[in-house]
C-alpha cells in the first residue's frame, strides 16, 4: 500500500502551567481538564518503564489505574477519552525518572475531522510525543525565526514516531504504525508486510477530501475482508495481487512526477484511481454514499476513490493541472447537497514540525491564545 499525507494539520501548543496544576484544552473534543501535581506525583511509580525516554510498550494495568485516575468508565473507547488516556500515559511516562512532574498547559486545535478515518488520533499522538519529548529534553527545542516552521532530525523524528507508535496502541489496541509514520515523516510512504519506508521524493498533488459522514468500523470492515479471503481465496488473492500492482504502478509514476510533473503523469493517476475504487467494492469495503461521490465527480470530469478503512468515512479526487476551477466549485457544491463535508487541499505535505507563532493563520492562533 501507499500512504500519503494530508495538508490539514494539528497544532498542539504547550506553555507552563499555573503552579502545581496540569491542564488540557482540546476544543473541538470539547475537553478541558486539569489535575492537581500531587495526585499525578502519585501516579508515576505505576508508570515507570526501563527508560524515560525510550518508548514504553502500555502494560494494561498503567492504562487501567489512569482509567481509574481519570475517572473513565471501565472499557469507554470515545474519542475524548483515549485522548485523555494517551496524554497521561505519554506524560507519565517521559517524566517518569524526573523528581517533579512539570507544570504545563496544553492546548489544541485540528483541521482534521474526528472519526473519519484520515489518522485524526495518530496527528494527535505524534504531536503530543513532540511537545512533550521538546519539554523533557529528550529532543531539541528548535530556534524557529518568526514566520517559519523547522524541522527536527532524522533520529530525533525516529523517537517521535516509536511514542506515537505507543499513542496510537493505546487508542487502537494493535495499530499497522502507517498512521503515526505518516504523521511523523510526511510525503508518502511505502507499506509492506508491517514495515514502511518513506518515499525519497514526491510531488504535492491538489484534491477535494470528501467526507460522507457515514460512520463505520474499520474492525468489522477488516474482519469482513478476512472473511471473503477465507472464502473465495482464488478470487480475492488476485484482486490483493492487482492491488498490489497499482500501488507499485503509483509509486513509479509519483517518483516521475517529482522531477517534472506532466499532464501523462495525472492521466494515469485517473485510471489508477478508478481502477482501485473498484477494486475497494469487489472486497467488501465500498458504501453507497462512497459511490454517489464518484458518480458526482466523474459527472465533473474529475475521478475519486475512497480512502482509508471505507465502508463510507471519506474519499478523495484528483485535481489536475488542467481542472477548471467552475467544475470544482460545482462538483463541491453538489457534494455538500449530497450532505456530504468538502474541502479542497493537498497530498504530500510535510509531516511534524515546530512553528513560530507568525507562521500560524490567525484563526488557529486565537484558538490557540483562547485556551
Amino acid at each position: 500500500a501507499l500512504a500519503v499525507s494530508l495538508n490539514l494539520r494539528m497544532h498542539l501548543r504547550i506553555q507552563p502551567g499555573s503552579e502545581g496544576r496540569v491542564s488540557i484544552n482540546m476544543p473541538n473534543i470539547d475537553t478541558f481538564l486539569s489535575w492537581d501535581m500531587s495526585s499525578l506525583q502519585a501516579l508515576l511509580a505505576a508508570s515507570r518503564g526501563e527508560s524515560s525516554t525510550g518508548a514504553v510498550e502500555p502494560d494494561p494495568a498503567v492504562v487501567q489505574k489512569l482509567r481509574e485516575y481519570a475517572g473513565l468508565v471501565d472499557g469507554l473507547a470515545d474519542t475524548r477519552s483515549l485522548a485523555v488516556l494517551t496524554f497521561l500515559y505519554i506524560y507519565l511516562c517521559l517524566f517518569a525518572e524526573s523528581r517533579e512532574l512539570p507544570s504545563l498547559t496544553m492546548a489544541v486545535w485540528s483541521e482534521l475531522p474526528t472519526g473519519a478515518g484520515l489518522g485524526s488520533s495518530a496527528a494527535f499522538s505524534v504531536c503530543l510525543s513532540a511537545a512533550l519529548l521538546a519539554c523533557r529534553g529528550a529532543i531539541a527545542c528548535l530556534a524557529v525565526e518568526a514566520g517559519q516552521t523547522a524541522r527536527w532530525s532524522d533520529d530525533e523524528l525516529e523517537l517521535i514516531n516509536k511514542w506515537a507508535f505507543q499513542g496510537e496502541k493505546i487508542i487502537h489496541g494493535n495499530p499497522s504504525g502507517v498512521d503515526n509514520a505518516m504523521g511523523t515523516w510526511g510525503g508518502a510512504l511505502r507499506y509492506h508486510s508491517g514495515k514502511t519506508k518513506p518515499l525519497s521524493s514526491t510531488p504535492v498533488l491538489r484534491i477535494l477530501l470528501t467526507n460522507t459522514r457515514v460512520p463505520r468500523s474499520t474492525k468489522v470492515l477488516v474482519s469482513g475482508v478476512r472473511d471473503k479471503m477465507t472464502k473465495f481465496p482464488a478470487i480475492m488473492n488476485p484482486v490483493l495481487e492487482s492491488i498490489d500492482a497499482i500501488s507499485c504502478e503509483c509509486e513509479r509514476t509519483l517518483m516521475e512526477m517529482a522531477s517534472g510533473p506532466e499532464i501523462q503523469h495525472y492521466r494515469v493517476l485517473e485510471e489508477l484511481i478508478d481502477i482501485n475504487h473498484h477494486h475497494l467494492n469487489v472486497m467488501g469495503v465500498g458504501h453507497p454514499s462512497l459511490d454517489r461521490l464518484c458518480q458526482v465527480s466523474l459527472a465533473h470530469g474529475l475521478h475519486s476513490k475512497l480512502t482509508g478503512a471505507g465502508g463510507g468515512g471519506c474519499g478523495i479526487t484528483l485535481l489536475t493541472p488542467d481542472t477548471d476551477s467552475s467544475e470544482v466549485e460545482r462538483s463541491m457544491q453538489e457534494l455538500k447537497d449530497c450532505g456530504y463535508d468538502c474541502w479542497e487541499t493537498s497530498i504530500g505535505a510535510p509531516g511534524v514540525l515546530h512553528h513560530s507563532s507568525s507562521s500560524l493563520t490567525e484563526d488557529v492562533l486565537k484558538v490557540l491564545n483562547d485556551y
